[in-house]
């Protein structure tokens, strides 16, 4: 098959640091190219793929210096070569939410958006009704709840190069590991809790956005000064193997409806299980008792602990390779675009 895969221009594919859509949108690329299809990626010319390359911007927009600057117009502008090129390609693959739905209506039988972000926003809904012609892609059954009249497709978890990182045997660094952004809803207090408790060293490797410096400051600052929390900062996907490797467990104690988790795989991908609060995908992703445990309370979570560091971390290697890696999410997503081929008309799609 000939497929567009249209990233956004956020962050570089992959990102240089901290990002989570352009990094699946990279190792989809990839995987599916490995698979033999005819890849086009649209995408920031610091990208890195063995997908055809079409660079709608210098760079990726986070990370560029210049002071002033229009995601919108970049988006567009990219959307519009996009429909310029739409005859070279079986699917067009969406990765920008709902931008493209008013430019892409007459033909959006052949194409595929993966929707990345939660959906329970105010405005969404009647953007779904307005434009129920578009295929959508789910990351985890739970993201589909706020619109489940939409036009599903399927759903297709994330996943990422079996050989990215390495499988860890055991924990060499005896901390606990949270890795992400620093933000009111994935509740690095709450990380921070937990280790006391547990009385074992966490490390925080994470981005702060400006629009969480205040709370970074006033909040999370103060709680620092302990000699079991140590805070890294962001860090690279270089780091990242031996960062979560060396982790007794990666605790995932959010507080909203988190669509997917990529962190919660990359800890398996290392053998390392994950410590996690039952919201939105956490329980499609974890085993509970197996790949990791599913806890309610900072003292259940600090009582698992000692439970997961006698996991089977080969196990958790396992499952990882038999669920979650990019080739797999590969195959699912073809086995997707052959439906939406097959069907000849999106109005004719089950919903999945």
């Amino acid at each position: 098959m000939k497929i567009a895969q249209i990233a956004p221009l956020y962050e570089a594919v992959p990102p240089k640091l901290y990002g989570g859509t352009e990094r699946i949108v990279a190792y989809l690329a990839d995987a599916l190219t490995d698979l033999g299809h005819d890849v086009t990626l649209f995408a920031s010319a610091d990208a890195r793929t063995r997908a055809m390359l079409v660079p709608v911007r210098d760079q990726a927009i986070r990370l560029d210096p210049a002071p002033l600057k229009s995601d919108l117009a970049a988006h567009l502008t990219m959307l519009h070569e996009v429909r310029r090129r739409s005859d070279d390609f079986d699917v067009l693959h969406f990765h920008v939410d709902l931008l493209h739905f008013p430019m892409f209506e007459d033909m959006a039988d052949r194409t595929v958006t993966t929707l990345h972000g939660r959906l329970d926003l105010k405005d969404l809904p009647g953007a779904y009704w307005r434009w129920p012609g578009f295929p959508l892609v789910s990351i985890s059954d739970h993201q589909r709840k706020p619109l489940r009249f939409a036009r599903w497709l399927g759903t297709v978890q994330h996943g990422i190069p079996a050989s990215l990182l390495p499988f860890s045997p055991r924990p060499a660094g005896g901390y606990l590991a949270f890795l992400g952004r620093i933000s009111p809803e994935k509740r690095p207090d709450r990380a921070i809790a937990i280790a006391k408790r547990a009385g074992i060293p966490l490390k925080i490797a994470a981005k702060v956005d400006y629009a969480d410096r205040a709370y970074f400051t006033n909040e999370i600052r103060p709680l620092l000064d302990d000699p079991l929390i140590e805070f890294i900062g962001e860090i690279n996907d270089h780091d990242k193997a031996e960062f979560l490797g060396n982790a007794v467990a990666l605790l995932f104690p959010i507080d909203w409806p988190e669509p997917f988790g990529l962190v919660m795989i990359e800890a398996m991908a290392c053998g390392t299980p994950v410590i996690a609060w039952p919201c939105g995908s956490v329980p499609e992703v974890i085993e509970d008792g197996v790949t990791g445990r599913i806890v309610d309370s900072e003292e259940a979570a600090a009582a698992a602990v000692e439970q997961v560091a006698h996991m089977d971390r080969r196990r958790v290697r396992s499952i990882f390779e038999r669920r979650f890696s990019a080739e797999v999410m590969a195959q699912r997503y073809t086995d997707l675009y052959l439906r939406l081929l097959r069907s000849g008309d999106a109005s004719q799609l089950l919903t999945a």
